[in-house]
């Protein structure tokens, strides 16, 4: 990927040598991290070198009666003006400067200060713009004729309040392994931003979970991205999140893809513990009957902080631990604890934030002795 901001906007920060260079520095970096846990090879899985992001956020500034997109300096003395941005999809990018445009046609630029960008692999898009004042009926019209223009939805967010053009949510196709999935991705909601390293990820997570007559446990389950591809692989699914909004989105997909063997429940890993143990009864499971289920598998996608030392125990309870990280730190950090009952059998790095220090880091896990 070459752009003309490299070493000005903040979104990239590793690029000298090319993709290929800041691959490797990645791959380098976390053999190091993690061999006292695993001395085998690492899959390693590629990212596009350009339009990868299917999510972006940009600042909106003002200067000189011009709008201009604007993202963080890169040693964050400031912002750089952008007009073009080579990771976001080709969907987002076509629209950038059109969007603009619009804006400023329409004169709907004023306390303008940020949009987002949420596109599909079939080029839906949903854009939401953020206002630092009160948007009313003449704003939602303007809107309309925008939205209808450019084949897009808006979304207008100003102080709690949120008006819908058209939907909030893009619906994304997911090819893995001649299958495929749909999900829909709502706007201000947790999606992966890079959709073809996604699919890598959940083929490689399927690889490592054969077809079994038992059950799967997932915590932190999302929105589903992993829990509806794995119920083709088990007799049922338990899975669980905190976050009420990928609750409802989750059972959505769930109906999209015609799956019925997954059992959502919104609880914090805490909670579900002491349900599961008997320690406390919840309203939010009365409908699930624990007894009829026999796990032997349990899946985690946590969030950058890692799991605490609780759920590294309540984890090591289970025969395999597929373990999806978006921190290699802190998987390194929890592998120490779940590596007193386990070994790593397998492990993978997913290049999902290309030019930068971040890497997706899986791992599975095996009860010691089993192997």
């Amino acid at each position: 990927m070459n752009c003309k901001y490299f070493g000005e906007c903040g979104a990239c920060i590793v690029y000298e040598g090319g993709y290929e260079h800041q691959l490797s520095l990645k791959v380098d970096l976390n053999k190091d991290r993690f061999k006292p846990y695993y001395d085998g090879g690492i899959s390693v899985f590629r990212s596009p070198q350009s339009h990868y992001r299917s999510r972006s956020e940009f600042k909106i500034r003002h200067k000189d009666d011009e709008l201009y997109y604007a993202m963080n300096h890169v040693n964050k003395s400031g912002i750089v003006f952008v007009d073009e941005c080579p990771q976001v999809s080709e969907p987002i990018a076509a629209l950038m400067p059109k969007l603009l445009n619009a804006i400023k046609k329409y004169d709907i630029g004023f306390k303008l200060f940020g949009a987002d960008f949420l596109s599909s692999t079939t080029g839906e898009i949903v854009v939401s713009l953020l206002y630092h004042r009160k948007l009313d009926d003449s704003w939602r019209e303007i809107a309309k004729k925008i939205a209808s223009e450019l084949g897009i939805y808006i979304i207008g967010r100003s102080r709690g309040r949120k008006l819908v053009v058209g939907q909030d949510y893009v619906t994304e196709h997911l090819d893995v392994d001649v299958m495929e999935f749909r999900f829909n991705y709502v706007e201000n909601s947790f999606t992966q931003p890079n959709s073809k390293v996604n699919e890598q990820m959940v083929s490689w997570a399927l690889k490592n979970l054969p077809k079994s007559e038992s059950d799967l446990l997932e915590l932190y389950c999302g929105a589903g991205n992993f829990t509806i591809p794995f119920s083709l692989k088990f007799r049922k699914v338990l899975a669980t999140e905190i976050s009420k909004s990928s609750i409802n989105a989750a059972k959505a997909n769930m109906s999209l893809n015609g799956v019925q063997n997954i059992e959502f429940v919104r609880m914090s890993v805490e909670e579900f513990v002491q349900a599961l143990d008997g320690v406390r009864e919840f309203n939010r499971m009365r409908d699930v009957d624990i007894d009829s289920y026999n796990i032997k598998t349990i899946f985690v996608d946590p969030p950058r902080s890692g799991m605490d030392e609780a759920t590294c125990e309540f984890a090591s309870r289970y025969d395999t631990i597929l373990y999806i990280s978006c921190n290699p730190e802190t998987l390194a950090r929890d592998l120490e604890s779940l590596c007193k009952t386990h070994s790593v059998a397998e492990m993978a790095l997913f290049d999902q934030f290309p030019y930068t220090h971040h890497a997706e880091m899986g791992v599975r896990l095996v009860k010691k002795g089993s192997l």
